[in-house]
């Protein structure tokens, strides 16, 4: 039974989400006593580090269109099939939420999405933990089909390197017409992707207006940190759609997440209290991320901010 890891690269190039699912894939087979298998679909630059991350083998499968799920799933069941896994790994991202049910359907294969912890397979169970009500608690599955599907969330398994690179195996499976064709696709070059950014610097209405942002693009980039909004903020149009996070956003875990000038409505919460650490900066004590926070700071952000952001600089040069 070996452990299958999906390394995505809709891209052309291999994402941390994948490397982090390899580094999952990687303890889940040493708990199970076998080996773990990465396997690409399409062009991926970079697979051949995969195995320098736990994959004890890499194998590409051809395709040159763009993400079509049946196509994808085809890809993936077949992979399994040839390679004789039983577990499949995939990243929580939208390509593996679309990707898991199709999988699960068609293995006939229990699954669990959004992972935050390795499987506990003491006793020939297979415990999956997973967040649940928004992050407000836990709940822990007990897989007990044959093959078995899992997604981990984002930010949860810091890929290491513990081997060293080697090219990828091609393997020949036969793949149905694509029934999506991809006629264009729009990405944000040089950013970090929210849901891998270990570091995030978010602001809301207290912000008061587009034309103030300056000082968050500031700290963000003092910090090295990717840059969040609420919604409100998105909804209005000053800052891109893509920037949103909470419960109809982007559902983030990052290790420390600003949250400058939000209130802290529970949609919010629910998209970034999984978060290791937030620091709350608002002018109101009664704030509902105070609630939330590991750090507060209780003052106008005009004020706050661009003081924060100077003491960061100069502790920065003293290093």
């Amino acid at each position: 039974m070996a452990v299958l890891v999906f390394a995505e690269s809709l891209t052309g190039q291999i994402k941390k989400g994948a490397l982090e699912a390899v580094a999952y894939g990687s303890q889940t087979a040493k708990a199970l006593g076998t080996k773990c298998i990465a396997v690409t679909v399409g062009k991926a630059d970079g697979a051949d580090t995969l195995s320098e991350y736990g994959a004890d083998e890499v194998y590409s499968v051809a395709y040159d269109g763009g993400f079509d799920s049946q196509v994808y799933t085809a890809a993936l069941a077949g992979a399994a099939e040839k390679l004789g896994a039983d577990v499949i790994i995939l990243a929580h991202s939208s390509s593996g939420k679309g990707l898991v049910g199709c999988l699960a359907a068609r293995l006939d294969a229990g699954s669990v999405t959004a992972a935050v912890a390795l499987p506990n397979v003491e006793g020939g169970n297979f415990l999956v933990k997973k967040g649940v009500f928004s992050g407000k608690g836990f709940a822990t599955y007990n897989i007990t089909s044959a093959k078995k599907v899992v997604t981990i969330a984002g930010n949860t398994f810091r890929p290491e390197k513990t081997g060293s690179a080697s090219a990828p195996q091609a393997l020949a499976i036969d793949l149905p017409a694509a029934r999506v064709r991809v006629k264009e696709m729009a990405t944000v070059d040089g950013q970090v992707p929210l849901p891998e950014a270990e570091l995030v610097v978010s602001a809301g209405r207290g912000m008061k207006g587009p034309e103030n942002w300056g000082i968050i693009e500031e700290l963000a980039e003092t910090v090295g940190a990717a840059t969040a909004c609420s919604r409100p903020v998105a909804d209005v149009h000053w800052r891109p759609h893509h920037e949103h996070v909470g419960q109809t956003g982007v559902a983030i875990r990052p290790t420390l997440y600003f949250a400058i000038g939000i209130s802290g409505a529970i949609q919010h919460l629910a998209g970034v209290n999984q978060s290791k650490v937030i620091v709350v900066i608002n002018k109101d004590p009664e704030a509902p991320f105070f609630k939330a926070a590991d750090y507060g700071v209780v003052g106008d952000l005009f004020d706050v901010v661009p003081r924060l952001n100077e003491a960061l600089k100069k502790f920065k040069a003293a290093q």
